[in-house]
Protein backbone atom coordinates (compact mmCIF):
# COMPACT_ATOMS: atom_id res chain seq x y z
CA UNK A 1 0.00 0.00 0.00
CA UNK A 2 1.40 3.34 -1.02
CA UNK A 3 0.97 6.25 1.34
CA UNK A 4 0.95 9.84 0.11
CA UNK A 5 3.50 11.89 1.99
CA UNK A 6 2.04 14.71 4.01
CA UNK A 7 2.65 18.12 2.43
CA UNK A 8 5.59 20.00 3.81
CA UNK A 9 4.68 22.82 6.15
CA UNK A 10 5.23 26.26 4.62
CA UNK A 11 8.29 27.96 6.04
CA UNK A 12 7.50 30.55 8.65
CA UNK A 13 7.48 34.04 7.16
CA UNK A 14 10.36 36.14 8.38
CA UNK A 15 9.09 38.95 10.54
CA UNK A 16 9.19 42.30 8.79
CA UNK A 17 11.12 45.06 10.37
CA UNK A 18 8.81 47.78 11.45
CA UNK A 19 9.88 51.15 10.13
CA UNK A 20 8.24 54.26 11.42
CA UNK A 21 7.28 56.68 8.71
CA UNK A 22 8.30 60.13 9.93
CA UNK A 23 8.34 62.49 6.97
CA UNK A 24 9.08 65.57 9.10
CA UNK A 25 12.14 63.91 10.60
CA UNK A 26 13.29 62.80 7.16
CA UNK A 27 12.92 66.33 5.77
CA UNK A 28 14.80 67.78 8.74
CA UNK A 29 17.66 65.30 8.31
CA UNK A 30 17.92 66.14 4.62
CA UNK A 31 17.90 69.88 5.37
CA UNK A 32 20.67 69.53 7.96
CA UNK A 33 22.81 67.50 5.56
CA UNK A 34 22.12 69.99 2.78
CA UNK A 35 23.28 72.88 4.96
CA UNK A 36 26.65 71.19 5.42
CA UNK A 37 26.94 70.38 1.72
CA UNK A 38 26.00 73.89 0.55
CA UNK A 39 28.34 75.50 3.08
CA UNK A 40 31.27 73.37 1.96
CA UNK A 41 30.63 73.28 -1.79
CA UNK A 42 28.35 76.20 -2.60
CA UNK A 43 25.22 75.78 -4.67
CA UNK A 44 27.03 75.01 -7.92
CA UNK A 45 29.39 72.45 -6.38
CA UNK A 46 26.89 70.76 -4.06
CA UNK A 47 25.83 67.25 -5.13
CA UNK A 48 22.51 65.62 -4.33
CA UNK A 49 24.40 62.29 -4.26
CA UNK A 50 26.53 63.61 -1.40
CA UNK A 51 23.49 64.82 0.52
CA UNK A 52 21.85 61.41 0.04
CA UNK A 53 24.99 59.72 1.35
CA UNK A 54 25.09 61.98 4.40
CA UNK A 55 21.50 61.03 5.28
CA UNK A 56 21.76 57.37 4.21
CA UNK A 57 18.82 57.88 1.90
CA UNK A 58 18.38 58.09 -1.88
CA UNK A 59 18.37 60.86 -4.47
CA UNK A 60 14.85 59.76 -5.31
CA UNK A 61 13.76 60.43 -1.72
CA UNK A 62 15.36 63.88 -1.77
CA UNK A 63 13.63 64.78 -5.03
CA UNK A 64 10.37 63.44 -3.60
CA UNK A 65 10.56 65.97 -0.78
CA UNK A 66 12.23 68.90 -2.54
CA UNK A 67 11.78 68.44 -6.33
CA UNK A 68 15.24 69.81 -7.23
CA UNK A 69 18.60 70.84 -5.79
CA UNK A 70 17.65 74.48 -6.25
CA UNK A 71 14.40 74.06 -4.33
CA UNK A 72 16.31 72.31 -1.56
CA UNK A 73 18.68 75.28 -1.43
CA UNK A 74 15.73 77.71 -1.14
CA UNK A 75 14.32 75.69 1.74
CA UNK A 76 17.73 75.69 3.44
CA UNK A 77 17.65 79.50 3.25
CA UNK A 78 14.13 79.52 4.67
CA UNK A 79 15.18 77.27 7.53
CA UNK A 80 18.22 79.34 8.47
CA UNK A 81 16.37 82.65 8.37
CA UNK A 82 13.43 81.05 10.13
CA UNK A 83 15.63 79.82 12.98
CA UNK A 84 16.92 83.29 13.83
CA UNK A 85 13.55 84.98 13.44
CA UNK A 86 11.65 82.40 15.52
CA UNK A 87 14.20 82.68 18.33
CA UNK A 88 13.96 86.48 18.25
CA UNK A 89 10.23 86.18 18.81
CA UNK A 90 10.94 84.46 22.14
CA UNK A 91 13.01 87.37 23.48
CA UNK A 92 9.86 89.17 24.73
CA UNK A 93 11.30 92.52 23.72
CA UNK A 94 7.99 94.35 24.16
CA UNK A 95 8.07 93.54 27.87
CA UNK A 96 11.43 95.25 28.40
CA UNK A 97 12.37 98.87 28.97
CA UNK A 98 13.44 100.25 25.53
CA UNK A 99 17.18 100.37 26.22
CA UNK A 100 17.10 96.90 27.74
CA UNK A 101 15.12 95.63 24.74
CA UNK A 102 17.70 96.99 22.29
CA UNK A 103 20.54 95.53 24.31
CA UNK A 104 18.91 92.09 24.44
CA UNK A 105 18.32 92.13 20.68
CA UNK A 106 21.93 93.14 19.98
CA UNK A 107 23.35 90.50 22.32
CA UNK A 108 21.16 87.84 20.75
CA UNK A 109 22.18 88.86 17.21
CA UNK A 110 25.85 88.90 18.16
CA UNK A 111 25.68 85.47 19.80
CA UNK A 112 23.60 83.91 17.04
CA UNK A 113 26.02 84.97 14.31
CA UNK A 114 29.01 83.92 16.39
CA UNK A 115 27.58 80.45 17.05
CA UNK A 116 26.02 79.85 13.63
CA UNK A 117 28.83 80.22 11.15
CA UNK A 118 26.90 78.12 8.61
CA UNK A 119 24.20 80.79 8.50
CA UNK A 120 26.77 83.47 7.71
CA UNK A 121 28.43 81.36 5.01
CA UNK A 122 25.15 80.49 3.31
CA UNK A 123 24.13 84.16 3.28
CA UNK A 124 27.52 85.09 1.80
CA UNK A 125 26.98 82.43 -0.86
CA UNK A 126 23.51 83.76 -1.65
CA UNK A 127 24.91 87.26 -2.07
CA UNK A 128 27.29 85.85 -4.68
CA UNK A 129 24.11 84.79 -6.52
CA UNK A 130 22.77 88.37 -6.15
CA UNK A 131 19.94 87.13 -3.93
CA UNK A 132 18.48 85.11 -6.80
CA UNK A 133 17.06 82.38 -4.57
CA UNK A 134 15.91 84.66 -1.76
CA UNK A 135 13.82 86.39 -4.42
CA UNK A 136 12.01 83.10 -5.02
CA UNK A 137 10.81 82.84 -1.41
CA UNK A 138 7.92 84.95 -0.21
CA UNK A 139 8.33 83.19 3.15
CA UNK A 140 11.78 84.71 3.72
CA UNK A 141 10.53 88.24 3.05
CA UNK A 142 7.52 87.68 5.28
CA UNK A 143 9.38 86.17 8.24
CA UNK A 144 12.04 88.88 8.20
CA UNK A 145 9.43 91.59 8.70
CA UNK A 146 9.04 90.43 12.29
CA UNK A 147 12.39 91.84 13.41
CA UNK A 148 11.52 95.23 11.90
CA UNK A 149 8.12 95.20 13.61
CA UNK A 150 9.71 94.42 16.98
CA UNK A 151 12.42 97.05 16.49
CA UNK A 152 9.93 99.69 15.42
CA UNK A 153 7.86 99.09 18.55
CA UNK A 154 10.91 99.53 20.78
CA UNK A 155 12.08 102.66 18.97
CA UNK A 156 8.65 104.27 19.18
CA UNK A 157 8.34 103.50 22.88
CA UNK A 158 11.84 104.83 23.47
CA UNK A 159 11.09 108.04 21.59
CA UNK A 160 7.81 108.50 23.49
CA UNK A 161 9.65 108.06 26.80
CA UNK A 162 12.39 110.48 25.76
CA UNK A 163 15.24 107.97 25.91
CA UNK A 164 15.61 107.61 22.11
CA UNK A 165 15.69 110.41 19.57
CA UNK A 166 12.93 110.95 17.07
CA UNK A 167 13.08 109.93 13.43
CA UNK A 168 14.82 106.57 13.82
CA UNK A 169 13.85 103.80 11.39
CA UNK A 170 13.83 100.12 12.26
CA UNK A 171 15.52 99.15 8.99
CA UNK A 172 18.48 101.47 9.59
CA UNK A 173 18.96 100.21 13.15
CA UNK A 174 18.66 96.59 12.02
CA UNK A 175 21.31 97.21 9.35
CA UNK A 176 23.60 98.87 11.90
CA UNK A 177 23.36 95.93 14.32
CA UNK A 178 23.61 93.22 11.67
CA UNK A 179 26.56 94.77 9.85
CA UNK A 180 28.93 94.50 12.81
CA UNK A 181 27.70 91.12 14.02
CA UNK A 182 27.84 89.64 10.52
CA UNK A 183 31.15 91.15 9.38
CA UNK A 184 33.18 89.93 12.32
CA UNK A 185 32.16 86.36 11.41
CA UNK A 186 32.14 86.57 7.60
CA UNK A 187 35.57 88.25 7.46
CA UNK A 188 37.21 86.79 10.52
CA UNK A 189 39.78 84.78 8.57
CA UNK A 190 41.03 87.61 6.34
CA UNK A 191 40.68 90.36 8.96
CA UNK A 192 42.14 88.10 11.63
CA UNK A 193 45.16 87.17 9.53
CA UNK A 194 45.88 90.69 8.29
CA UNK A 195 45.67 92.25 11.74
CA UNK A 196 46.62 89.15 13.75
CA UNK A 197 43.35 89.04 15.67
CA UNK A 198 41.93 85.88 17.23
CA UNK A 199 38.16 86.21 16.95
CA UNK A 200 37.71 83.05 19.01
CA UNK A 201 39.28 84.70 22.06
CA UNK A 202 36.54 84.99 24.70
CA UNK A 203 37.80 88.27 26.13
CA UNK A 204 37.74 89.81 22.65
CA UNK A 205 34.24 88.47 22.00
CA UNK A 206 33.01 90.01 25.24
CA UNK A 207 34.66 93.30 24.32
CA UNK A 208 33.10 93.34 20.85
CA UNK A 209 29.70 92.37 22.22
CA UNK A 210 29.73 95.29 24.63
CA UNK A 211 31.18 97.63 22.00
CA UNK A 212 28.32 97.12 19.55
CA UNK A 213 25.75 97.46 22.34
CA UNK A 214 27.24 100.73 23.52
CA UNK A 215 27.67 102.07 19.98
CA UNK A 216 24.06 101.44 18.99
CA UNK A 217 22.63 102.77 22.25
CA UNK A 218 24.69 105.97 21.93
CA UNK A 219 23.42 106.38 18.37
CA UNK A 220 19.81 105.97 19.53
CA UNK A 221 19.93 108.15 22.63
CA UNK A 222 17.94 111.37 22.74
Amino acid sequence: MTTTPAPLAAPAEAPRKSRKNNPEKTRENILQAAISEFVQQGLAGARVDAIAERTQTSKRMIYYYFNSKEQLYVEVLEKLYGDIRSTESNLHLAELEPRQGIRRLIEFTFDHHDRNVDFVRIVCNENMHHGEYVKQSAAIRSMNKTVLTALDEILQRGAAEGVFRQGLTALDVHLLISSFCFYRVSNRHTFGEIFQVDFEDKALKDKHREMICESVLRYLQA
